[in-house]
């Protein structure tokens, strides 16, 4: 089966991960990590304090992203009595569903379509922060599923003009896409102390089946570290092929600027067709709207091929595709059975 629904990396393994799963002694998993006696988290929080320039104990470590962000809503819309996150109209639908598993609620501020392309307006951002003033208020950039992302300047603009009591989380999961430029993270974490910037080896580092996330908190939250450290530290296995994967970048890069043959054939072959529209991604994924009455048949010669797409539900985008960027031949595959569906239809 092809899978090109859910994000997932349809390349290889950089020869550093392969390496470090190949030598991984599973004696390693007969005893506990000892880092803990150094006062560190894990050898992957050591190592991405390293990378990013931000203090060691302000890394946060989950399983995935998603523990990073379960971990943070839960906490804070669980502290005191304010119960609000405000999150993008066209998001990931996992936001609201934490949300709610801890009794809190979600407000929605609006995306807009601009060209080709979605856009957060900053300036309604911090009014209706402002004016709800939420415990959290949530921004993914890049956004799933439309693909558009903030800037560093940005972001720091909202954190300005923002009540300091209400925190920012900031999902990163597929930023490396954009640029390698990570610079503005220490100076951002390190000015706000209500600001958490969310990171993974699923998207970028191609590793979903490792769940191994990362990220980066302001200071001042040791109560929040407690709840969401591991006592008795990691995954041994996942810490030695994290390490490899962090330590392979051009790899991976080299892999990522590979993806960009996928989004000019889908513009090249679908942009120009009646009913069609693809929208700019700068993630590892590309939103596409389609003429919704080739759904059936397009999921019928999709499965007989062993493609998975994701065909959107969200209000809104009803008529959307999100379709994960892979190999040369998968991208070929999908772009040649859309068209000849809506050629034939």
């Amino acid at each position: 089966m092809n899978y090109l629904d859910r994000n997932e990396f349809n390349f290889e393994p950089s020869q550093k991960v392969l390496d470090a799963i190949k030598n991984f002694d599973p004696k390693e998993l007969c005893f506990y990590t000892r880092i803990y006696d150094q006062g560190k988290k894990s050898v992957i929080s050591v190592r991405v304090s390293e990378i990013y320039g931000v203090p060691e104990e302000q890394v946060l470590l989950g399983y995935g992203g998603e523990e990073i962000l379960k971990n943070a809503i839960h906490y804070f819309l669980t502290v005191g009595d304010n119960k609000t996150i405000l999150i993008p109209e066209f998001s990931w639908w996992y936001y609201n569903r934490v949300a709610g598993e801890c009794g809190g609620h979600f407000e929605m501020y609006p995306l807009y379509e601009t060209g080709d392309t979605f856009a957060y307006n900053v300036d309604e951002v911090i009014e209706y922060t402002n004016r709800i003033h939420p415990r959290m208020l949530l921004l993914a950039s890049p956004n799933n599923p439309t693909g558009n992302s903030l800037t560093s300047e940005e972001i720091g603009r909202i954190m300005e003009n923002i009540p300091s009591d209400t925190m920012v989380l900031v999902d990163e999961a597929y930023a490396s896409f954009i640029t390698s430029d990570t610079d503005y993270i220490a100076p951002l974490v390190n000015k706000y102390s209500n600001l958490i910037i969310s990171r993974t080896l699923s998207k970028f580092y191609g590793l979903p089946g490792l769940r191994t996330g990362f990220g980066f908190i302001g200071k001042g939250h040791d109560q929040f570290l407690s709840y969401s450290n591991k006592y008795l530290g990691f995954n041994r296995f996942a810490e030695a092929v994290a390490l490899a994967a962090l330590d392979s970048d051009e790899h991976y890069r080299r892999v990522a600027d590979e993806m960009e043959w996928d989004r000019q054939l889908f513009k090249k072959e679908l942009g120009d067709l009646p009913g069609f529209k693809v929208y700019k991604s700068v993630a590892n994924f590309i939103l596409i709207k389609y003429p919704v009455e080739i759904k059936e048949a397009l999921q019928k010669a999709l499965a007989d091929q062993d493609y998975k797409i994701k065909f959107m539900a969200d209000k809104g985008l009803e008529s959307c595709l999100r379709i994960t960027l892979g190999r040369k031949e998968q991208i070929q595959t999908v772009v040649d059975t859309i068209k000849s569906v809506f050629l034939n239809k």
